[in-house]
């Protein structure tokens, strides 16, 4: 997975860096097809904001979290992008297995 991590009114340092390429790696324990995630981390008047969209197999998701520390922001931006991926994979499971193919068609003969 491809992570680009952009820093807007914030030094983005390795200690940060790491920790945001550690908590995105989890994102992959769930579902492989995660390709790019792009994290902004950015400091205004509401607090120190972390937010992120990330390109899984066909769908960008985006989440964001304020808080007042930059670790908890993102910790709450991975928890939300992680129930989205996880919607996201259960939404393509029931696609696939809805209409089954030709091993689940009934064919009726009349005798």
């Amino acid at each position: 997975m491809q992570i680009n991590i952009t820093g807007h009114h914030v030094e983005i340092t390795d200690a940060l860096k790491n920790y945001v390429t550690e908590k995105m790696q989890k994102l992959t324990r769930h579902f492989d097809h995660v390709t790019i995630a792009h994290t902004i981390l950015s400091i205004d008047k509401q607090g120190q904001k972390a937010e992120a969209t990330v390109h899984a197999s066909g769908k960008d998701l985006f989440a964001d979290n304020i808080t007042d520390n930059m670790y908890s922001s993102i910790d709450g931006l991975i928890d939300k992008l992680d129930r989205q991926i996880i919607k996201h994979k259960e939404k393509i499971g029931s696609h696939n297995k809805k209409s089954g193919g030709i091993k689940n068609m009934i064919v009726e003969t009349e005798v």
